[in-house]
């Protein structure tokens, strides 16, 4: 009995403090915040590939490159900074012959260069061309401006629902971003180069129409608790 009664009076001890622990926060509101943003890309990277196989070893590496560079330059593209070797091999066959190729990584800035830049490439003779990824100079800013508007978002929400029962919300005390980060667009084939061609070539085509590149889309979701007032 003497038992009984000492362990009633250790729960009766025990609730004041469960009640202060629970009336912490005794009422909250938990709201989603969400946010996006579509941005043009500025920059493209192209996969360029010279290969003594493409002119049937008439024209060696050597002179497809100066064409190249000498092509680019007459655009305005500063190769030293924006034109990278990528890759230099030789295969060997078993006529033992060499056939040399080269690969080159362009960055460009503007979806109009990108065309000018295959146009001018292509009438030379180097027409192995791909898109490897497009990209923004300030992504990570904007990746912080998208979250950050996110959490705004989730914040009038709970202003909205609040005041729609007549309340208000007080300080924010849980928030979970559990967002993954945002990569830049890859394109892994030249078929959108090629098309490009065929349609710049088409009758009645606009020489400044860009390429239509897909844009870099931003989007963050962000849960939050506010206390309800």
């Amino acid at each position: 009995m003497k038992k009984w009664f000492l362990l009633a009076a250790v729960a009766v001890l025990a609730l004041p403090a469960l009640a202060q622990q629970q009336e912490a926060f005794p009422s909250y509101i938990q709201v989603t915040g969400r946010s996006e943003m579509e941005i043009a890309p500025d920059e493209f990277y192209l996969s360029i590939v010279i290969d003594e196989k493409d002119s049937k070893g008439k024209i060696s590496v050597e002179s497809q490159q100066r064409q190249m560079i000498d092509a680019l330059r007459r655009l305005g593209v500063n190769v030293d900074k924006q034109l990278k070797v990528a890759n230099l091999s030789s295969e060997f066959f078993k006529r033992r012959n060499s056939v040399a190729t080269a690969k080159y990584q362009l960055q460009l800035g503007t979806a109009e260069m990108v065309s000018r830049v295959y146009e001018a490439l292509d009438r030379v003779g180097i027409s192995n061309i791909s898109i490897q990824k497009v990209s923004h100079s300030q992504l990570e800013q904007l990746k912080q401006q998208v979250r950050v508007e996110a959490i705004r978002d989730a914040k009038r929400n709970a202003q909205t629902l609040a005041q729609a029962i007549g309340q208000q919300i007080g300080k924010c005390f849980y928030i979970y971003d559990s967002n993954n980060d945002v990569l830049p667009v890859f394109y892994n084939n030249a078929i959108m180069m090629r098309s490009m061609a065929a349609d710049a070539s088409a009758e009645g085509a606009s020489e400044d129409q860009p390429l239509d590149f897909k844009t870099l889309k931003l989007q963050y979701y962000v849960q939050a608790k506010f206390v309800l007032e």
